[in-house]
């Protein structure tokens, strides 16, 4: 009767803790025991052992080992100081990284003078655009003006070769037709021949106004010849009646 008795309490304790399993989501709530100190002394890495990690004997953790246990921990400080070749390393990082504050002066002031040099050049840029805008603005006004009248232009002429086809064909054609095209290309022609025409007679009557000009200066010269001569026998027929 007994042993029914603990089976029963055992089954209700495992039934009352798997319920409260399941509430929780399956975790077990329990206060883990804590580590114990490492009460030892100072952890020294040893060279030989192989098991050592390659970081534990670097230079680096010698100093961080001194600077925590001072000379207690073992290590000579003589051996912390920076080898010549680390030290000129050191150095050269320290150039690079670390310029003196006279050197990062004169760059910030140099600097400076650029931004200052860049907004001076930009501020007479604008000054300038600025004071050429009337004449930039007239300029697009003429040219919008003279694009307009072109297109105008055009434009009565596209109506007048229309016009002019339409009486030529007798029925309206479009300025893509071939046939349009074909009348385009004899009046251009034709325009062109009538300009070798005018700029031949053009030179025509530039040539017979030079042939006229020409001639009307001889005559000039001839008389200016026949006066110089009268006075100089004028001139020789007095000496000559003086002497007499």
């Amino acid at each position: 009767m007994a042993a029914v008795l603990g089976t029963r309490e055992v089954c209700s304790k495992m039934a009352a803790q798997a319920s409260r399993l399941v509430l929780t989501g399956g975790v077990r709530f329990y206060n883990a025991r804590p580590l114990r100190r490492q009460l030892g002394g100072i952890y020294r890495p040893d060279p030989a052992d192989p098991r050592t990690p390659a970081w534990q004997l670097t230079g680096a953790y010698e100093a961080k080992l001194f600077g925590r246990y001072g000379a207690a921990s073992g290590v000579d400080p003589a051996r912390l100081w920076p080898s010549p070749a680390q030290l000129k390393e050191m150095e050269e990082d320290e150039r690079v990284w670390c310029p003196p504050l006279r050197d990062m002066q004169e760059r910030l002031d140099a600097k400076e003078r650029e931004a200052n040099a860049k907004a001076r050049q930009r501020e007479e840029l604008i000054a300038s655009k600025m004071a050429k805008m009337p004449q930039m603005i007239a300029e697009w006004k003429q040219q919008k003006a003279l694009k307009k009248a072109k297109e105008l232009e055009e434009k009565e002429r596209r109506q007048l070769l229309l016009a002019e086809a339409r009486e030529r064909f007798g029925y309206n054609l479009d300025h893509r037709s071939p046939q349009f095209q074909e009348m385009m290309q004899e009046m251009e022609k034709t325009r062109r021949k009538e300009q070798k025409l005018m700029k031949k007679k053009r030179r025509e009557e530039t040539l017979v106004k030079k042939a006229m000009e020409g001639a009307a200066v001889v005559p000039v010269l001839t008389k200016h010849e026949e006066v110089a001569t009268t006075e100089v026998l004028h001139h020789q027929g007095a000496e000559t009646t003086e002497s007499s």
